[in-house]
């Protein structure tokens, strides 16, 4: 009967956990397999745990390579979520069967002798399944609250992996230990006593457990407020350019309010030069005038108002700087994307190219152009610019700014360089329904 029970304990209690991990680690990594193949993983598994117990830290390192190896190259998910998530499946697992081992050995002393010849196996499989119960729970709190990651999140979650694997090696350690004895004298008898207590043992799988969880909790805190500071530096430049907005059409106001006042008073000086047979001087009088509106009016046209006044002012940064300046954007106005978006992309990409220019050395060309355009439901937009072409590129908070608008509108940003020039696509995606967005602004 033992070794039946052997048997069905390790190979097919081996089999169903194996599973179990392999296929919540699929989900939390939200990917998707055929489901014989995670039979074949688990007995994979079975057969090198009987090499490598998972218990031992070779064991240990095993399954998380396996497992690493089928989510980046089964799954094709990224490495590093991969080895991240085995390692924490796998420690999650040994603490869950660490824990109700804890509570079977407690347990054990205070059940008669004839109820182990009557139901000591199925208790002992009762305590398994129960092991298999409290890690589906924590496998679902972590793909419930602790799998919504990007990919620039995920570089930094990495971090968290230093301390899960430090966890495993100290409960490990202590399992170990629990195996180590010292002797006693009670009386003329020599008796030896274990260093842990069960009880100890409970204490330390619990806070093991625990512990991960802190640390997903407190990271996931830390995410939440990296993107609060990141949308308030979006906020901060919304208000920037809404304010810039704003001072330019007051002064533009300002201006035709003026012309306005005074286009009467030019029309009578005109009339008068040209009844006494003055020409030359209505002709040089109306010019003065032309340079007048000329100035009035918006240095580049993209058929958005606010849009030329950003580039109008950006361009001409650049232009003051010796840069060749060239825009070729044409924007429907009004369409289903916020103006201030748009002006979010080209601020930030303007920034980057200003400053890339500003830093080339003297006698270097200087180029800066700008073009778009609408097709279908897409609007492409991209820069280009002179760079040094030295060292690699970083993305910065301009660039992840951009990025995250294109993200907002179901579109993309990708990145080119071509020896010395530095180019910008960037793709948005024009909503259907115009009314769902905030109102342009006139």
């Amino acid at each position: 009967m033992i070794a039946y029970y052997d048997f069905f304990n390790i190979y097919i209690m081996g089999v169903v956990e194996m599973f179990f991990q392999f296929y919540f680690l699929v989900k939390i990594l939200k990917k998707k397999l055929w489901p014989p193949f995670y039979f074949l993983f688990a007995v994979c598994v079975v057969i090198i745990n009987k090499l490598f117990p998972t218990s031992t830290l070779m064991g240990f390192a095993a399954l998380v390579f396996l497992l690493t190896v089928c989510g980046t190259f089964v799954c094709h998910a990224d490495l590093k979520s991969s080895l991240l998530y085995a390692a924490l499946t796998t420690e999650i697992m040994l603490l869950c069967y660490g824990i109700t081992q804890s509570l079977m050995s407690l347990a054990a002393p205070f059940l008669p002798e004839a109820f182990y010849d009557m139901a000591g196996i199925p208790f002992a499989l009762a305590s398994q399944v129960a092991a298999l119960v409290l890690t589906g729970f924590c496998y679902y709190m972590v793909y419930r609250y602790f799998s919504n990651y990007s990919a620039s999140e995920m570089q930094q979650m990495f971090l968290v992996f230093i301390p899960i694997l430090m966890i495993f090696i100290m409960s490990r350690y202590i399992n170990t230990m629990q195996f180590d004895f010292y002797y006693v004298l009670e009386g003329d008898e020599e008796v030896f006593e274990y260093l842990f207590s069960y009880w100890q043992l409970l204490a330390m799988h619990l806070l093991g457990l625990a512990s991960l969880f802190c640390i997903l909790f407190f990271f996931k805190k830390l995410q939440q407020n990296f993107r609060l500071s990141t949308e308030l530096s979006l906020f901060k430049q919304e208000e920037h350019s809404l304010n810039q907005y704003v001072e330019e059409a007051k002064a533009r106001y300002d201006r035709t309010k003026s012309l306005r006042h005074d286009i009467r008073n030019h029309i009578a000086v005109v009339k008068d030069l040209l009844q006494s047979g003055k020409l030359e001087e209505a002709v040089s009088y109306m010019e003065d005038l032309d340079d007048m509106a000329e100035k009035m009016s918006f240095p580049v046209s993209t058929n958005n108002p606010v849009v030329d006044i950003l580039l109008g002012n950006k361009l001409g940064i650049a232009k003051n700087m010796g840069s060749d300046v060239e825009c070729s954007l044409f924007l429907p106005y009004p369409c289903g994307l916020k103006d201030i978006d748009i002006c979010i992309v080209l601020s930030n990409a303007l920034d980057n190219a200003i400053q890339a220019c500003k830093g080339l050395d003297a006698g270097i060309e200087k180029q800066i152009y700008v073009s778009g355009s609408v097709q279908g439901d897409f609007l492409m937009i991209e820069t280009r610019n002179s760079f040094s072409g030295k060292g690699v590129f970083k993305e910065g908070t301009g660039l992840s700014n951009v990025k995250k608008v294109a993200e907002k509108y179901n579109g993309a940003m990708s990145i080119e360089t071509r020896e010395n020039v530095f180019i910008l696509h960037v793709l948005l995606v024009i909503p259907q329904h115009p009314d769902d967005s905030t109102q342009q602004m006139d």
